[in-house]
């Protein structure tokens, strides 16, 4: 038998221009240059329309974070007490404002008794440090007091900008009033009917969507209450620590300010270095400048605990956020919305990373190459609910 003829080799494929090569190249380029161009006027559009609509996102924003607060403890009578939903969620938050308001009873003579002394001891601070500018020669009594006169003439003259200014602040502070109400009113009802939100988006949205979405909220659920609640863990041994320095050292206002710093740990840096700052000075005024040291190295190395030992250890599976990514949120935080915006960054950070790790899991299933990194709250999930089904491949 002979042998079959061998097929001819198929030619090589013709070289391409050079032009035709930078051609292409320009035109991914350009594609994914527009498209990027409009994710960024959708994210321009969206902080404007979350500017417009502040009033309304602000209470509710804060009302999800108390809710992740309380809705165990609400969870907890109804299966325990067999409350109603309405009365358990009723109970709670009457329950922790009351706590908030006997705790602010409670110090409250203690601040009034020691801020006395406080202004004292500043008053006397500032009078030995004018007594040894003058005895320096550094600047003479004649000095100082064209100093006081110029100030008095700019305050005389400002009268008019610090009547409006006063104004403004009973404005701020009314407009402050209402949304605390409302954001304890939705609170309540998050915690009666919040339940209902997830199955009623799955039937208006449908099978083949509505169930991706559930399940992004459950995960974005299951991370703001994870990080709100390792936060307080956080933020608890931070005030208890510095605390204990304070009164160890003997610096008055010790627990109010052990207070401050808990309240000061859910703004990320930012609080903890306003707070800290707030301690020192008030250590330095009281006590002297040993004491004020004191306050500083203790201060520091319970942030060097903070950011080395407890939030990653604490906060490494529920978030994922590396520290840059933190900072440069509550940078862009505060910067929009102010202290507000700087207690909501990390939070909103977090629930986006959930969605971007959810996209990360649809791509990977449909192109069939393994996932880049597991959900961070995979391992913290609490068991389902009855109704709850896990989401569907797609």
């Amino acid at each position: 038998m002979t042998s079959p003829t061998p097929a001819p080799a198929a030619p090589p494929p013709a070289p391409r221009q050079r032009a035709e090569v930078a051609g292409d190249g320009i035109a991914w380029l350009a594609r994914w240059s527009g498209r990027w161009i409009l994710i960024a006027i959708a994210a321009v559009l969206l902080g404007l329309v979350v500017g417009r609509f502040w009033s309304i996102v602000l209470p509710v924003a804060l009302a999800l974070i108390l809710t992740t607060v309380l809705e165990k403890p609400a969870r907890l009578l109804e299966r325990r007490l067999h409350l109603p939903p309405a009365l358990a969620a009723a109970v709670v938050l009457l329950g922790s404002l009351g706590a908030l308001v006997g705790i602010g009873f409670a110090i409250a003579p203690a601040v009034g008794g020691q801020l006395g002394d406080i202004v004292d001891k500043a008053s006397a601070g500032l009078q030995d440090v004018q007594d040894w500018v003058q005895a320096k020669d550094f600047v003479s009594r004649d000095q100082i007091d064209a100093g006081i006169e110029a100030m008095q003439d700019k305050l005389g003259s400002s009268s008019g900008a610090i009547a409006s200014g006063v104004l403004t602040g009973v404005g701020a502070a009314t407009s402050a009033t209402v949304t605390v109400v409302i954001t304890l009113i939705l609170t309540f009802l998050f915690l009666k009917d919040g339940r209902r939100f997830g199955p009623w988006v799955e039937r208006l949205a449908g099978d083949r969507v509505g169930g991706h979405l559930t399940e992004v909220m459950r995960r974005s659920w299951t991370t703001l209450g994870g990080y709100i609640r390792t936060q307080a863990i956080v933020s608890a041994v931070d005030a208890l620590l510095i605390g204990i320095a304070l009164l160890v050292v003997g610096v008055p206002l010790a627990i109010p300010l052990a207070i401050l710093t808990f309240v000061g740990g859910f703004v990320p840096i930012v609080g903890a270095f306003v707070v800290g700052a707030l301690a020192v000075l008030v250590a330095l005024v009281t006590n002297g400048p040993t004491a004020a040291l004191i306050i500083l190295a203790v201060i520091v190395g319970v942030q060097q605990l903070e950011g080395n030992v407890l939030s990653p250890w604490l906060q490494s599976r529920s978030m994922q956020l590396h520290a840059a990514v933190v900072l440069l949120s509550v940078t862009l935080g505060s910067t929009l919305f102010g202290i507000t915006g700087a207690f909501l960054a990390v939070p909103v950070v977090a629930v986006t990373a959930v969605v971007l790790r959810y996209l990360d899991e649809i791509v990977s299933a449909r192109s069939g190459t393994p996932v880049a990194s597991a959900p961070a709250d995979e391992e913290d999930e609490p068991d389902e609910e009855p109704g709850e089904r896990p989401v569907s491949s797609p």
